[in-house]
């Protein structure tokens, strides 16, 4: 069974894993441990493995070697048919929001509830509304993506990543074609939802900056590895 109940403080757990993206090893020995309601950034050149790291955690590369476990699904295990299972867990939030622009942000969401087994169109519509008011986008139920800012559609990006009451959010460059004062909006969001939920929050960034004013825990990736600290470390 590549996933068990999941209990306990431990979101993630990676011991002597190794990331291989292309047949290419782009990370190995990689030991890590975040635990619920962390606020974690991973940090990195460009090319050092920040994007490929989350993509072994959400299950779109395979862990070649190790082990590996997130939000109690285990990755040496875990089978192309496990991967949406996994997914219900997380939320994942991407840098271009990769909304559907074809449909309103109501039917945006209502699409992952029903791909996610939600059946209950009452249940679908509160839960909509509930996600829609924690990240202050309640009144653009009806509007279409283009008719939305870069910051409000990030929002909402936020939004269908909690539909599903997840214990851990991914968030790959998620401010990175936003302007500095909707940075720190967003991120206000994501803090606060890591804090009030308890749900672990790991966001690839390279913007020092933001990390300087909102700080965590950091993972940086360099030289085939990576190492964790905590953001005052970086700047010391």
């Amino acid at each position: 069974m590549p996933h068990k109940n999941f209990v306990g403080d431990d979101i993630i757990t990676l011991k002597n894993a190794k990331i291989v993206q292309k047949n290419f090893t782009v990370l190995s020995k990689v030991d890590l441990t975040i635990k619920r309601g962390t606020f974690c950034y991973i940090i990195g050149k460009t090319g050092s493995g920040k994007s490929s790291l989350l993509k072994v955690l959400y299950g779109q590369l395979p862990l070649k070697e190790g082990e590996g476990e997130v939000v109690g699904f285990d990755l040496q295990k875990l089978r192309a048919s496990d991967v949406p299972n996994l997914r219900r867990r997380l939320g994942i939030v991407f840098q271009d929001f990769q909304l559907l622009t074809d449909r309103s942000i109501e039917k945006n969401l209502q699409f992952v509830l029903e791909a996610t087994g939600w059946r209950d169109k009452g249940l679908m519509n509160d839960r909509i509304d509930e996600v829609l008011t924690s990240v202050g986008m309640q009144t653009k139920k009806h509007k279409m993506p283009h008719e939305l800012s870069g910051g409000e559609q990030q929002r909402i990006a936020i939004a269908r990543a909690l539909l599903n009451h997840p214990e851990l959010i991914l968030a790959d460059e998620p401010t990175g074609n936003l302007d500095p004062e909707t940075s720190n909006d967003i991120m206000t969001l994501l803090k606060s939802i890591s804090t009030e939920r308890q749900c672990a929050v790991l966001m690839a960034t390279h913007d020092y900056h933001m990390i300087q004013n909102f700080p965590g825990e950091a993972i940086k990736c360099e030289d085939g590895g990576v190492v964790v600290m905590s953001t005052a470390e970086l700047f010391e």
